[in-house]
């Protein structure tokens, strides 16, 4: 039997924000990071993911550092405070709803991220989806190294977890969904029987237009 699949994208689609950029902005806020310095480079990532120019990999050897040899009871108390204030306050009713249809019509639920795992996997306990692809961060004896498990959870990196997590699982997309707002999914929008632009850049948006798949948003004022 075809089992249906909602996949979700999470920044700036299940969230009303980008869990990766508000982790660094907490970073900032507490002291724990070069302010200055921190707040040029994450703005500067970030737009560049806005972009369609990021390097992946330039990006997780920047964002990754601070987990680097720090203890994690120190990571978790931190990552808690995190979620309070940051998380928290961009958790969207609507995406709720839209996940609580998907689960009552059987749908297996699955969120792929580019952030790593450190950040995503507590949001997608928090939202109640068992299922979870990210970037992986590297660990040696119970220590974050600063490196990741190749490849990046990103563009073609997407499919790539994704067909890898199929054959474990032994589903396939046959009838499958994926919700995302940016244009570096299209990879993986463009594999699944349902496509879904959620609050889209301009250039997601143009393709999803003439494409003629559906354009949808979770924001209390779209």
């Amino acid at each position: 039997m075809t089992k249906n699949i909602a996949i979700f994208d999470l920044d700036n689609t299940l969230l009303g924000g980008d869990s990766d950029h508000l982790w660094g902005q907490f970073l900032i806020e507490k002291g724990i990071v070069d302010g200055d310095f921190y707040q040029r480079e994450n703005d500067r990532f970030y737009q560049e993911y806005v972009d369609g120019t990021l390097d992946i990999h330039e990006f997780l050897s920047f964002s990754l550092q601070p987990l680097a040899s720090t203890p994690l009871p120190q990571l978790h108390e931190w990552r808690s405070q995190y979620l309070e204030e940051k998380i928290e306050p961009i958790m969207l009713k609507a995406a709720a709803a839209l996940l609580k249809k998907h689960r009552d019509d059987g749908a297996t639920l699955l969120i792929i991220t580019a952030t790593n795992r450190f950040i995503t996997e507590p949001i997608a306990a928090m939202l109640g989806i068992d299922h979870l692809l990210a970037t992986e961060p590297e660990m040696k004896n119970n220590i974050y190294t600063g490196s990741i498990i190749e490849p990046p959870c990103f563009q073609h990196g997407k499919v790539e977890r994704l067909e890898s997590w199929l054959k474990q699982t032994g589903m396939n997309l046959a009838n499958s969904w994926f919700y995302s707002d940016s244009h570096n999914d299209l990879p993986l929008l463009e594999l699944v029987t349902q496509p879904v632009a959620v609050d889209p850049d301009d250039t997601l948006r143009q393709h999803a237009e003439a494409k003629g798949w559906p354009v949808i948003s979770l924001r209390e004022n779209g």
